[in-house]
């Protein structure tokens, strides 16, 4: 196993990335792209399994996007999972490691998410064997993209990704479509009725659904939206966008609340945190707790440091480590996520946090340290592409007694902790799985300064 959740072969001396196989396994393949360094191949005949396998439980398993390592059992994952960081720090990162912590898994291995997405398309995906079958099918499907297509969707039967009422709710909203012939997204030309369906759930036991439309079609939205309220009174945020857009996304627009209140809440320690349509949250509530407690004990606080909190989204880490610590300043480049933590802060009765909305590497300038103090623990959490070059700079110039990096790419956490390896010593790492079936792995990684 390695890279995106690829397996590598080796042909006459050329490295070959294939998908949908396990390591053990022996195939005949298909090369279905050659480059100069490597070729990528798909498997067209297993000759022989391997012992590693396991058999996937979704019957979705192979063509939808999600779960890509249900074949492989939870321990083997997690092994993977561990040698995937490992490797990364060592052959990126050319940095001195303490032995790696054994990776933190996951209680939960399926209905672990509290947030999926689902499109509407009036042309879904056909698998290999609908096709052959030579039968009719619905083309109406309420699923997920096909993995590298925009426009083909995959109607979902029954998702495992997601508590109930999760499916209840998506299996019903589709009848209902189909019931009284409400228009389903047409990918091609971006228009019909029917555009995309969010649900989101909490450990607290609230419910928010966000339907999306083409148009403002009040008599199809009201009555769609009080089958479902009448449907499913578990549903605490029943909200509607109209967006005719070229793309799905709604942080632009007007989010309107029909039933309900206008969000959730997430609760973690005692800590309760507001979900909005737009706020981000970790995806996976019991191991963000894990992946939050892990780095807090990694910052290793005392009750008197100053703490900078960067890529603070909507104030998670840095309202659950206020506590143990003197102050935390958080910073963040979207808006309404500084909005979210400053209002997060509020909700728990949290005096001892500040945050700032801009770009880290404009943000965080020697005058912004010399107003809000320098830093003895500075704690980042940035997205996938890692820190700007000019973030790591700014850390480096700061020079605070700790940092710790929490990672969602190993790889780009590696090249970044290169450049920390200046004044940097790595003292401890910490995987932890977010994300069982999938290849994804989080990283926390302790940085002392020389």
């Amino acid at each position: 196993m390695v890279a995106e959740g690829n397996c590598l072969a080796r042909y006459e001396n050329r490295v070959v990335f294939v998908k949908g196989v396990a390591p053990g396994d022996v195939v005949d393949m298909r090369i279905t792209k050659q480059k100069k360094s490597f070729w990528e191949g798909t498997p067209i005949r297993f000759v022989s399994y391997s012992d590693l396998r396991v058999e996937p439980f979704c019957e979705h398993f192979g063509v939808c996007g999600g779960c890509k390592w249900q074949h492989i059992s939870y321990e083997t994952q997690l092994y993977y999972k561990q040698k995937q960081v490992k490797d990364n720090l060592e052959r990126i990162g050319k940095i001195a490691l303490p032995p790696i912590d054994p990776i933190k898994g996951s209680a939960k291995t399926t209905y672990y998410r509290n947030k999926l997405e689902y499109t509407f398309s009036d042309n879904g995906w056909l698998t290999t064997e609908q096709i052959k079958s030579g039968n009719e099918f619905e083309r109406e499907a309420l699923g997920f993209h096909i993995p590298g297509r925009f426009d083909k969707i995959l109607d979902i039967k029954h998702c495992y990704l997601q508590t109930d009422p999760s499916n209840g709710i998506r299996l019903s909203v589709r009848k209902y479509a189909k019931d009284h012939q409400l228009e389903f997204n047409n990918l091609y030309k971006i228009d019909g009725f029917l555009r995309n369906l969010i649900i989101r759930t909490a450990n607290t036991g609230d419910l928010m659904v966000i339907l999306q439309v083409y148009h403002n079609d009040q008599e199809k939205i009201t009555a769609l939206l009080d089958f479902l309220h009448q449907s499913f009174p578990q549903i605490t945020s029943l909200q509607y966008v109209v967006n005719n857009k070229g793309n799905e996304t709604f942080h632009d627009l007007d989010v309107i609340c029909y039933k309900g209140e206008p969000y959730i809440h997430e609760e973690m320690e005692g800590l309760r945190f507001r979900v909005g349509p737009k706020s981000f949250y970790q995806t996976n509530s019991e191991q963000a707790y894990e992946l939050y407690r892990l780095t807090r004990e990694m910052a290793d606080l005392t009750g008197t440091e100053l703490v900078y909190d960067l890529y603070t989204g909507a104030g998670t880490i840095a309202n659950f480590v206020a506590r143990h610590c003197r102050e935390v300043v958080g910073v963040e480049y979207v808006p309404s996520a500084i909005d979210d933590a400053i209002l997060n802060s509020q909700i728990n009765e949290i005096t001892n946090t500040k945050f700032f909305a801009g770009d880290l590497k404009d943000v965080l300038t020697p005058e912004f340290v010399a107003q809000h103090g320098t830093p003895d623990v500075i704690i980042t959490d940035p997205p996938r592409a890692g820190m700007h070059p000019d973030v790591v700079a700014r850390l480096l110039e700061i020079n605070p007694k700790k940092i710790v990096y929490v990672s969602c790419n190993p790889a780009t956490q590696a090249r970044d902790l290169e450049l920390l390896s200046e004044k940097y010593t790595v003292t401890r790492v910490q995987p932890v799985d977010m994300f069982p079936q999938t290849h994804h792995v989080e990283n926390i990684v302790s940085l002392q300064a020389n």
